[in-house]
């Protein structure tokens, strides 16, 4: 038999526009002697395929292609065991949104026994795709699909899950070289110019945008006047920053007793693809902040983007956005303050009512979310191998 694996070269996570690529090792389990040809094993040929499927909740989300995602996949694969050709959709739900070429890694493989060959696979994750997205009604997942076959015999696929980062701006890559090729250079000394990459375009874009920091203040007030004075520092940033804001209560004509500030993604299902016209997004909390404000004149809160999540964007299906949400418990009336005593050796006490009537505010604030560097977040995971069989 032979043993197929495949691994990851640079890790599980990419972003849009780079090349992935995969080794795969094909290997002779058997260890008889090398001069009997009943050791040998021999494959037909072995292909891999980038392949990206979306998969919805239908209950939610009524797609115009098909009516039905998983009935299609259903009856790929009750026919599995009757293909010998390469189908690398079989046995997933939903359609299919991207599919690269098929890329021959080699035909009659002759393998002696306990002999090994590696093979890499190299493929363009191209510019303009989804990401990676797993969400309440929308999911979009990206796999690496190997398929070798002997003769006579089922193909057998293996499949290797990685993530896509994506981001906008990318896809006017062009645009970017043409502007490195401006510099001033001297005609006297021979340089030779590296090619920036897409992920070196990409980090510099994101160093750009994420690192502005221009303090945006915010006057949160109701009908009865200010509550509060909020400063957020930037609104840009990417997978694993610190969302940072400060609260000033010092000239509030209104007494806040408590907040709450949440860090929140909204799913939003587009339009035409709605199973009901009056559906709600979707609203999924990924940090929340609770802090007592009553006599409190400057406070802070700080909430970390979680690096597992999905950046802002958007599809003809869905639309992920980024936003602070915060809670405000309001006094309907005025609370006396704690009276200062009259001299350095005196103290003095305050109590609290024991009955207060309060009311609720919430209010929204928008933020952007882009994706980080992907070799820090293929650093935090394995780089798995997958295995299959081949009898």
């Amino acid at each position: 038999m032979v043993e197929i694996s495949a691994q990851l070269v640079q890790g599980p996570v990419f972003l849009s526009g780079e090349t992935i690529e995969c080794a795969v090792t094909f290997v002779n389990t058997k260890t008889g002697n090398a001069s009997d040809r009943s050791e040998y094993e021999s494959l037909a040929w072995a292909s891999a395929q980038i392949l990206c499927q979306c998969s919805v909740n239908e209950s939610r989300v009524k797609l115009y292609q098909q009516s039905s995602p998983s009935r299609q996949s259903s009856k790929e694969t009750t026919s599995v065991n009757r293909q010998t050709s390469f189908v690398p959709s079989t046995g997933e739900r939903g359609m299919t949104v991207l599919s690269s070429k098929p890329t021959i890694l080699f035909c009659d493989l002759n393998l002696n026994p306990g002999e090994t060959k590696t093979y890499i696979y190299r493929e363009e994750i191209p510019k303009n795709c989804v990401p990676s997205f797993k969400g309440q009604n929308v999911k979009y997942s990206y796999k690496v699909t190997i398929g070798a076959q002997k003769v006579d015999q089922p193909t057998r696929l293996l499949k290797i899950p990685f993530r896509v980062l994506s981001m906008q701006g990318l896809a006017e890559y062009s645009v970017y070289q043409e502007m490195s090729q401006v510099k001033p250079s001297n005609p006297f000394v021979q340089t030779s110019q590296k090619q920036p990459t897409v992920l070196d375009v990409a980090l510099e874009i994101l160093q750009t945008v994420t690192s502005k920091k221009a303090p945006h203040f915010f006057n949160i007030t109701n009908t009865r006047g200010k509550v509060t004075r909020f400063c957020l520092f930037k609104e840009a940033y990417k997978l694993g920053d610190d969302v940072i804001g400060s609260f000033d209560f010092s000239s509030a004509e209104v007494p806040c007793v408590q907040f709450t500030a949440s860090l929140q993604s909204i799913e939003s299902i587009k339009d035409s693809c709605k199973a009901a016209p009056d559906q709600q997004t979707t609203v999924f909390t990924h940090g929340k902040k609770h802090e007592f404000s009553l006599h409190m004149d400057k406070t802070h809160i700080s909430l970390q983007i979680p690096d597992v999540v999905t950046p802002s964007f958007d599809t003809d299906i869905v639309s992920l956005k980024w936003r602070l949400h915060f809670e405000f418990v309001i006094s309907v009336h005025d609370i006396p303050g704690h009276p200062a005593p009259k001299s350095p050796t005196e103290s003095s006490t305050w109590r609290g009512p024991a009955n207060l009537e309060v009311e609720n505010m919430e209010w929204d604030l928008p933020i952007k979310v882009f994706p980080t560097n992907p070799l820090h977040l293929s650093d935090n995971q394995s780089k798995a191998v997958t295995k299959v069989i081949v009898d």
